[in-house]
């Protein structure tokens, strides 16, 4: 499982890991019924506490995405993937409405707008 995380980012460590589960799901690279990683592995393998592996199971188990099996594991939930992705669509369209109110609030022009997100989608990666 390819998991980036970063200690620079103003995201909690558990919610990049969480996004990260969430964004392997979305795009297929974990399938319905696919086994995660124990807590224990996933905490050892990206370097950080366990406690913050299991805040990040339990938001993705609280959101559907996972579901665990006492003694078992964690596993990706059998789920309409393409409502998952809607209730997202919806969110970025949230995020995006936002965005453009506040820039409209001190005239930002749309080229601006645009390098800025070039800007920081490159200090993403």
């Amino acid at each position: 499982m390819n998991i980036k995380i970063s200690n620079t980012m103003d995201v909690p460590i558990y919610e990049q890991v969480k996004d990260e589960i969430i964004r392997l799901i979305m795009s297929g690279e974990l399938g319905p019924g696919d086994a995660l990683p124990s807590m224990r592995r996933l905490a050892k393998d990206l370097g950080i506490s366990i406690i913050t592996t299991k805040r990040a199971y339990q938001d993705l188990e609280g959101a559907g995405y996972v579901h665990s099996i006492v003694g078992k594991g964690t596993y990706v939930s059998e789920q309409n993937t393409e409502l998952q992705k809607e209730r997202i669509l919806n969110e970025i369209e949230g995020h995006i409405e936002a965005m453009l109110l506040a820039s409209r609030q001190i005239n930002l022009s749309r080229e601006e707008l645009d390098e800025m997100i070039s800007i920081i989608e490159e200090d993403m990666t």
